[in-house]
């Protein structure tokens, strides 16, 4: 998985942390999660950059080796405070190391987990799977609605603005609002310069009332756009929060297979596909494959919404010995190992960096960082 792409320029690291955070925002991480940068400077000029699963120790050399200034993981090496930095741990060992040699460190984790073209995404690609646009357990409050006020002839040119900025957008549909022509009211002071009518009279105008929904990560981004693209002087507008679950954000996937495959056959598929060592698995069903649910890494919670979305295969990582038993012959339920199941985490990351930076510098890690080894 070695690529290098061909150095022509150097961004500043706010920058690249920019688009990672467009990718993967980070109020979508879980609380006990500690993505974002780790060590750095947002205004450091990278010029190189070293992608991985985990950094480590041995990350970091190959880093200085190859003169990389940024390391971007899937796994952050702080998941929580640290009272000395001594090197008595792998952890305190790897952060000391980074910042002597002024190598930033930022990682993409849960918030990257918790999309739906993050991590169970990539599996789903690598497996063939197709019908891929369903969050196994979709997260809630992350959804506003926005409402704003502006005259029907320049209705247009502003749903267009706030389309663009990331409103509007409900499952498989895009530009989505609603929309209801009433009347307002409004009297400026003396010091007001309004748009329609005169100051210090009270004025009515027949008025489009926009309603749009937006996630709450674009929800500054938006009112920027509001703000820029309205002509009154005095923009209103209302934020609401809605109790709807988000359908493109959450925990796990579900996917379907193009045709039903043997169980046998979908194992040899996965051996194949992600490259597993041992597929460790609950008794065979004897039922075909078609409906599949993927959690990349340790994703055991989710296996009562696989069986309830009738999922006919569960892959996950890090099952305990009796939650095999909790498949009950109603699912296959796969532990295809955590390292196998986010290896190609760092492809999203290169596939982004490539996409808005096609001059930027991206290797793959050659560094196997799996703590597991199977004799």
């Amino acid at each position: 998985m070695n690529k290098i792409f061909i150095v022509s320029n150097q961004l500043p690291l706010k920058q690249i942390i920019q688009a990672l955070e467009q990718l993967a925002p980070p109020s979508l991480q879980e609380s006990y999660d500690n993505s974002g940068l780790i060590t750095g400077n947002p205004e450091q000029m990278i010029q190189k950059a070293i992608l991985t699963l985990d950094c480590t120790e041995a990350v970091i050399e190959e880093a200085i080796q190859v003169q990389a200034q940024l390391i971007i993981a899937h796994h952050p090496i702080i998941f929580s405070g640290l009272k000395k930095l001594n090197g008595s741990t792998y952890v305190e060992r790897t952060v000391i190391k980074a910042i002597k040699n002024d190598i930033a460190i930022y990682a993409l984790h849960t918030n990257l987990d918790n999309m739906l073209y993050g991590v169970n995404h990539k599996i789903a690609d690598k497996l063939g799977l197709q019908s891929t646009r369903s969050v196994l357990k979709p997260l809630y409050n992350q959804l506003c609605k926005l409402h704003t006020y502006i005259t029907e002839d320049k209705a247009d040119e502003l749903r267009n603005a706030l389309f663009k900025a990331g409103a509007g957008q409900i499952g498989h549909y895009s530009e989505c609002s609603f929309n209801i022509i009433g009347e307002g009211t409004f009297k400026g002071d003396g010091q007001s310069n309004p748009a329609l009518g005169r100051p210090l009279v009270r004025e009515h105008a027949r008025e489009l009332k926009i309603e749009i929904i937006l996630p709450i990560w674009r929800k500054n981004e938006v009112l920027e756009s509001l703000r820029k693209a309205h002509y009154y002087e005095e923009v209103a507008y209302e934020l609401y929060p809605t109790l709807n679950a988000h359908q493109e954000t959450g925990s796990g996937l579900i996917a379907e297979l193009r045709t039903p495959m043997k169980e046998t056959d979908f194992l040899q598929l996965i051996r194949s596909k992600l490259h597993t060592g041992v597929i460790r698995h609950s008794g065979l069903t004897g039922k075909f494959i078609k409906r599949v649910a993927i959690c990349g890494g340790a994703g055991i919670f989710l296996l009562s919404d696989a069986i309830r979305k009738e999922a006919d295969v569960f892959i996950t990582s890090d099952v305990k010995y009796h939650q095999f038993f909790d498949a009950d012959r109603n699912i296959l339920l796969c532990d295809i190992g955590h390292y196998e199941s986010e290896q190609f985490t760092v492809e999203i990351f290169q596939e982004l960096l490539n996409d808005k930076f096609p001059t930027f510098a991206a290797l793959f890690s050659k560094t196997n960082t799996n703590p597991v080894n199977y004799y």
